[in-house]
């Protein structure tokens, strides 16, 4: 077996074991980490819907490294849910392991006034 699909199966590992521990009756965040980018999206998972939406791809709030701007995208986006009335979410980090990135991203949630 290569090494890529060592990896790649790792992964899927993860990411299902991560979705399998999620609270259903809740709207599920999920987070999407590139080489340059984070994204993050709340996802109503019975209608099919993304209720909000955010990423650092506005040229505006990338001032910083990248997990200063990751904290930034998701105190942005925190704001947002709370606005469309959305306050608790689960949080689902996919494949990505919950340090760096991901959890100043999750801290800046939680600073912006979500639970999860």
């Amino acid at each position: 077996m290569s090494i890529q699909r060592k990896i790649k199966q790792g992964a899927r590992r993860r990411q299902l074991r991560t979705r399998s521990k999620l609270d259903a009756t809740r709207p599920r965040l999920s987070v999407f980490r590139s080489l340059n980018h984070i994204y993050g999206q709340i996802i109503n998972d019975v209608t099919g819907t993304t209720l909000v939406s955010g990423s650092s791809l506005v040229a505006s709030q990338r001032a910083g490294t990248k997990t200063e701007v990751a904290r930034t995208i998701g105190k942005e986006l925190a704001v947002a849910a709370l606005a469309k009335g959305v306050r608790q979410v689960s949080f689902d980090r996919g494949s990505f392991l919950y340090h760096g990135r991901v959890k100043a991203f999750a801290e800046g949630l939680r600073e912006g006034g979500l639970d999860f």
